[in-house]
């Protein structure tokens, strides 16, 4: 416990002294406070879905039309960022991700039965280090980046702070078909040109065997190993514009071959698996308005192929082991008003709510090669509406009533959410 309790009291007074020193004249070891940056954002959520959570829900629809709700508690995503700036131009940058509150596990010894050692899960979730890199900055026009880093293709990988979307949750199309957040090892190279910005990314390819019906490449990102197979290379690039006042207009793409990618790529000869990606994004803020959307468009060569191969491999494989879709899309517009901007002493104090409307449609077997089922449950209209209150400008509470729409021999899926989050700096 002693050895503990010193190095908590190191670390806090470490902070406390890079929060609060003060330059001594010539003194080179000083760190300048402004070098150091802590902050992160997290969301916590409450849902009702009424709807059955069976898992022939699809199957056999009809068997679970009446079916009771069930509710859930959540918490999506804690973040903690922790950036550095060592001068010079170079810079470091991490993010800490704890989706669904982590996870917890724990050795104990088994009192009720024959007093052996007994490992329990306690919590599920997991644990991410979802950035880490360093970067040089060359001028306002070029940064190169190297590490783990953000793939900012589509509207919510570009821009997924929890206070930056109405909704609840994460945009429900693009977080199906695409990695969300997707944060890859490789190099970035960005920066700011007058009225644009652009970044271009070299980074590992998908890897095949993790393509799955519901979610098409989503799953290929990341790896369950305890490195990222990259014998085969991807590229990726954003550009954005802000020519005019209040709207930025984003395009981003992807391309790269995934089959070669997989842990068993023998499995795959003759199979390229090449993934495209393009995709367009807008955000407007002006006259007490934000309005948003995007669409994205996906195409899987040889999914055919893969989808074969997938089934046919071991139960013991990370594969889901289903078809995937040849193309994939995903499409949505949200648009909210600040009502408070009409109540002059809410406007006063900063306060904000604002009352939104949403549309999404998506669909991750949008098309299908010759000799692969389209399964048409995967093709969903979701359409929603709510508020969000922003008390102070990092903090915001979030109700939501959406209903998730199927062709009719489905059935409909309506949810009531509830959530707060946060977003912002501690130390910066």
């Amino acid at each position: 416990m002693k050895a503990k309790h010193t190095f908590s009291l190191f670390v806090s007074l470490f902070l406390l002294s890079v929060c609060l020193g003060t330059k001594a004249e010539n003194d080179s070891t000083f760190v300048a406070p402004s070098r150091l940056q802590i902050g992160g954002y997290g969301e916590a959520t409450m849902s009702r879905m009424f709807y059955s959570d069976n898992w022939k829900r699809y199957t056999s629809a009809s068997s679970y039309k009446d079916a009771p709700s069930h509710g859930e508690f959540d918490l999506p995503h804690v973040v903690l960022m922790l950036n550095y700036d060592f001068g010079r131009g170079w810079k470091m940058g991490s993010e800490i991700e704890f989706e669904h509150g982590g996870t917890e596990s724990a050795v104990e010894i088994e009192q009720e039965e024959t007093g052996e050692y007994e490992k329990e899960i306690e919590r599920g979730g997991e644990v991410a280090l979802e950035q880490f890199w360093l970067e040089k900055t060359f001028g306002e026009g070029i940064h190169l980046r190297a590490g783990h880093i953000i793939v900012p293709v589509g509207l919510t990988n570009g821009h997924h702070l929890p206070t930056e979307f109405f909704s609840v949750f994460r945009n429900e199309g693009e977080n199906t078909i695409l990695p969300c957040t997707w944060h890859e090892t490789g190099i970035s190279l960005w920066g700011n040109i007058g009225k644009w910005r652009y970044e271009t990314l070299f980074l590992p390819g998908l890897d095949a065997d993790r393509f799955s019906n519901k979610n098409w490449i989503k799953g290929g990102a990341g790896s369950p190993y305890e490195y990222k197979i990259a014998t085969a290379y991807a590229g990726a690039f954003r550009l954005d514009n802000y020519s005019i006042k209040g709207l930025r207009l984003g395009m981003s793409g992807y391309i790269g071959n995934s089959a070669s990618n997989s842990l068993k790529h023998d499995n795959y000869k003759g199979q390229y698996g090449t993934v495209t990606i393009g995709s367009f994004d807008f955000h407007y803020a002006g006259y007490h308005w934000i309005v948003q959307g995007n669409f994205d468009y996906g195409h899987l060569f040889h999914s055919a192929a893969i989808s074969k191969t997938n089934k046919n491999l071991s139960s013991y494989s990370p594969s889901p082991r289903t078809n995937v879709g040849s193309e994939a899309i995903a499409s949505s517009v949200e648009a909210g008003y600040n009502i408070f901007s009409q109540i002059g002493q809410m406007e006063q104090k900063g306060q904000k709510l604002y009352l939104f409307g949403r549309y999404d449609y998506y669909d991750s077997m949008y098309k299908t090669e010759k000799g692969i089922l389209d399964e048409q449950c995967w093709e969903r209209q979701r359409v929603a509406a709510g508020i969000n209150y922003y008390p102070i400008r990092n903090i915001v509470i979030k109700a939501e009533y959406s209903s998730r729409l199927f062709k009719k021999q489905y059935n409909d899926e309506n949810t009531l959410s509830f959530g707060i989050a946060y977003s912002g700096y501690f130390i910066k």
